[in-house]
């Protein structure tokens, strides 16, 4: 089992700059380990929407609606995941998810509670 917990989110006005942290917490080792972390975020009234994703090697993958302005990036010796945000838009008012996915012999997939992220004009 893997419990994820996010931190970070909180108000900030257009223009300015949030890092999100999310740490996952279990038992890991070669049987059964991280692979990928990300995150999603889902604005009132809109279906969650990916954002941005990091692989066990570092490979990143990002929505076209961040690139530029957020960064993914990992500590997988302390399996949390961050992301960074910049330039943030009215638009980015969310709340962020966190997802991590594990391999044991079939793949898991876990959330986070989520954090609140709010972006005034």
């Amino acid at each position: 089992q893997v419990q994820l917990v996010e931190s970070g989110g909180g108000l900030v006005q257009a223009g300015g700059s949030l890092r999100l942290s999310c740490a996952a917490s279990g038992t890991f080792g070669s049987f059964f380990s991280i692979q990928t972390m990300g995150w999603y975020r889902q604005a009132p009234g809109k279906q969650r929407e990916f954002v941005a994703a990091i692989t066990s090697d570092g490979s990143t993958n990002q929505a076209d609606s961040v690139k530029g302005r957020f960064t993914i990036s990992r500590d997988s010796a302390k399996h949390t995941v961050y992301l960074q945000m910049n330039s943030l838009k009215p638009e980015d008012t969310a709340v962020y998810y966190c997802q991590a996915k594990a391999l044991s012999i079939i793949e898991y997939i876990y959330w986070g509670q989520g954090t609140q992220v709010t972006v005034s004009s």
